[in-house]
């Protein structure tokens, strides 16, 4: 008898460390999303580096993102266009947000709490803000990554779901997908290195530096559009943009005219839209402009960033290879504003 309680004891406790093996193995998903939101509160540091696709043009766009952040409040984003080999930078620092277009000279400076006010899909934050917002949030463990399937919260407002892959040991980010209410995929980023507790220099985030060295880096660039078609003109030749037609119309709008403006020493063209809502589109070639300060809200638009001016009378502003943009309307909703702007990308002028 004796033996036999030994036996049952044994067998027992064998028992309870397999549980407790197993239960050290896997983690249930409140517990992975209780470790991405500490991972975020304990952030110092990181440094982001991949590729984001953009499907929602006529064709797919690629460009490189590189992502800096540094406690409490610095952030460096930077955008190049692989094909075209032009970078943008939006940089976040003690004196404000700024918007910087190095190959033309151009810079923007905001009084903004960006990013806190809107989701970014090559932000940590922003990705793991989504997981944990969304109480009906779809997870999956997979090998070696977490997947997360969540609702998006992007100013664009056809980006309606998002997955995002983790990194199961570190919770790195991975890839991220994001699409539109029919399950269409509209963007990607694939992460190539991430890094944790990354150290920068103490000038990392200062406007001066970043603009000074990204046109060092883009000095060749702008050499070779002086000779093409974009070259800039010689004394006393108007300055006249190439024309791009938004693929996005909203219903009930019609184009009901388009003329060319003088603009200063240069040249411009306006459309002019009626219909269910008014508006006109300017586009330019844009000027050196030093970093004046903008009362305006900051727009994400996947490939640049634009500026919304005004409340009753709304003035959005961005630029897309080498054009400047400026949509004015008093009765175009922001949305239908954003899905204007992006049907611009990617676009070839006529």
């Amino acid at each position: 008898m004796i033996g036999m309680r030994r036996m049952f004891g044994f067998v027992a406790l064998v028992m309870a460390i397999a549980v407790a093996l197993v239960g050290c193995g896997t983690k249930d998903v409140e517990s992975i999303v209780g470790d991405l939101e500490k991972k975020v509160g304990d952030l110092e540091s990181y440094q982001g580096v991949g590729v984001m696709t953009l499907h929602t043009g006529q064709l797919p766009q690629e460009y490189q993102v590189e992502v800096w952040y540094k406690n409490p409040h610095f952030y460096r984003i930077a955008l190049t266009n692989t094909k075209k080999d032009i970078t943008q930078i939006v940089l976040r620092n003690d004196e404000g947000v700024y918007v910087l277009t190095p190959h033309l000279n151009k810079s923007f400076r905001f009084q903004s709490d960006w990013p806190n006010n809107q989701g970014q899909v090559y932000l940590y934050q922003s990705l793991v803000q989504s997981v944990v917002l969304d109480k009906e949030r779809q997870f999956t463990n997979e090998e070696n990554s977490y997947v997360f399937d969540v609702t998006a919260n992007y100013q664009n407002p056809s980006l309606a779901r998002q997955k995002v892959w983790f990194d199961a040991k570190t919770l790195q980010p991975l890839h991220v997908e994001v699409s539109d209410e029919n399950s269409n995929k509209m963007v990607t980023v694939d992460f190539t290195h991430f890094e944790f507790g990354k150290q920068f220099e103490n000038d990392s985030f200062d406007m001066s530096r970043n603009m000074t060295a990204a046109q060092l880096q883009s000095t060749p660039v702008m050499a070779e559009a002086d000779q093409g078609v974009d070259a800039e003109p010689t004394a006393g030749e108007p300055q006249t943009p190439v024309y791009v037609e938004p693929e996005y119309l909203p219903d009930g709008v019609v184009q009901t005219g388009i003329s060319e403006v003088q603009l200063g020493e240069g040249k411009g063209l306006l459309q002019r839209y009626s219909g269910t809502y008014n508006y006109t589109i300017l586009q330019s070639k844009p000027v050196d402009q030093a970093a004046s300060v903008q009362s305006g809200k900051l727009i994400d638009l996947g490939y640049t960033w634009g500026t919304l001016i005004g409340e009753d009378k709304k003035t959005f502003t961005w630029i897309n290879d080498n054009v400047e943009f400026r949509l004015s309307s008093g009765d175009l909703p922001e949305s239908e504003i954003i899905q204007i702007a992006l049907s611009v990308q990617g676009q070839s002028g006529k």
